[in-house]
């Protein structure tokens, strides 16, 4: 009779382990999710289009150019005619036209599959631009170049040189936007063909215009000089055709904190705080103040410092004053401590002497020591000094003080040094 395979362990412990795996992991074993980013900026509809159309374009060439080439030419001709409207070249385009991770095209592309499908094989003789056709005419998503919105109106300065060439059309070639110019640094106006604060027209023709910035605090200039402002900016006052700073310290139009002064900067003014010797002031440091803060006193031209502690003014016994900068603390005199308000004398614990900390234990063990010298001087005396006797004596000796010194070392080397 055939003897039965023996059951060991490893298969509880493999079905144990199978179980275990197969259950949720506790919480420090599961994987921590992935830090959230900010989400990116969507983009207009239109673009995606016109990037579903730029990658079906480029997917036309790839196509060409990877299924013929082989130097038959006869027959490449033959077969390049039924493959190049087929509908295997236009499944092979659609299968790259996206990435995978272009939610947004794949998106677009569901949705305009059929659109696509019918301008390949019944719409490319008539409406070759598939961007225009698909994106602009039959999706309505994008406008022609120069022009935005839902009804795809002109831009400012028109579609042929939106915002004069100077600036950019917001929502431009998209049916969104609101068609407003933003200019470049330099111009301004509707369509951007002035130049903006702070530049003159250095040139003008017909086609183009040149803005140059002004002198540094003009806001409106006939040129480059200094001579030649019309308006200055915010700060500044117009005098002979030069833009000269105004001091706003000296007038009201500076405004500052009660313990502040005013400091005059070009096109503008700070306000600084006042040293701490004043109640107001009128510049910095201490002679500048208006008034003294409590702590300090006029001497000639500023507010000093004054000395409490030339007073009596700390009555406590054990008291001495320590002069501060506007005031003044009591600390107590030396060999004295502070404690709940008064300065009681620090209180020097005497050092113990040698056997004063001992305790019942130590005092065994220490009499134990003692007796055992004594026996083992008198065995030793007994040998008459023989060396095996000898050297037993000072083992036993040396083993008994270490043990003891073990537990008292520390008080023990203390009252060695104080000599108590």
């Amino acid at each position: 009779m055939a003897s039965l395979p023996q059951r060991g362990l490893v298969p509880p412990l493999l079905w144990g382990l199978s179980l275990f795996l197969s259950l949720p992991g506790p919480v420090w074993l599961q994987p921590s999710p992935p830090p959230q980013s900010s989400p990116p900026t969507e983009l207009h509809p239109c673009h995606t289009c016109r990037g579903l159309v730029d990658s079906f374009n480029k997917g036309l060439e790839r196509t060409i150019r990877d299924n013929f080439g082989g130097g038959n030419t006869a027959w490449e001709e033959e077969k390049l005619s039924k493959y190049k409207d087929s509908e295997t070249r236009l499944v092979e385009v659609l299968e790259s036209v996206c990435s995978k991770s272009d939610f947004e095209c794949h998106r677009l592309l569901e949705l305009s599959e059929e659109l696509v499908e019918s301008w390949w094989f019944h719409k490319q003789q008539e409406a070759p631009d598939l961007f225009q056709w698909l994106c602009s005419d039959s999706l309505k998503l994008c406008c022609p170049s120069g022009t935005f919105g839902p009804s795809c109106l002109p831009c400012p300065g028109g579609t042929e040189k939106p915002c004069g060439g100077y600036g950019q059309c917001e929502g431009e070639g998209t049916r969104g936007g609101s068609g407003r110019c933003d200019c470049q640094s330099g111009y301004g106006g509707e369509a951007c063909g002035q130049c903006g604060l702070g530049y003159f027209e250095a040139d003008r023709n017909a086609s183009h215009l040149v803005c140059s910035a002004c002198f540094g605090p003009c806001a409106r200039c006939s040129g480059p000089e200094e001579s030649n402002c019309l308006q200055c900016k915010k700060g500044w006052a117009l005098h002979h055709l030069k833009c000269v700073d105004i001091d706003e310290c000296g007038t009201e139009r500076a405004s500052c904190g009660a313990n502040q002064f005013c400091v005059n900067t070009e096109g503008s003014y700070e306000c600084r705080d006042c040293a701490k010797a004043c109640l107001g002031c009128m510049g910095a440091g201490p002679g500048r103040c208006k008034k003294c803060s409590p702590g300090y006193q006029q001497v000639g031209s500023k507010c000093l410092d004054v000395d409490e502690c030339e007073t009596e003014v700390c009555p406590g016994e054990n008291q001495q004053c320590e002069n501060t900068e506007g005031s003044y603390r009591c600390v107590c005199t030396e060999g004295y401590k502070q404690i709940e308000g008064i300065c009681v004398k620090e209180q020097i614990p005497e050092s113990a002497g040698f056997f004063s900390e001992m305790t019942e234990d130590e005092l065994v063990v220490l009499q134990q020591m003692f007796f055992g010298v004594i026996i083992c001087a008198l065995a030793t005396l007994a040998a008459k000094g023989d060396l095996v006797f000898t050297a037993i004596f000072i083992g036993a000796v040396a083993a008994m003080t270490g043990y003891w010194l073990s537990e008292r070392s520390d008080r023990v080397l203390e009252g060695f040094i104080k000599g108590r």
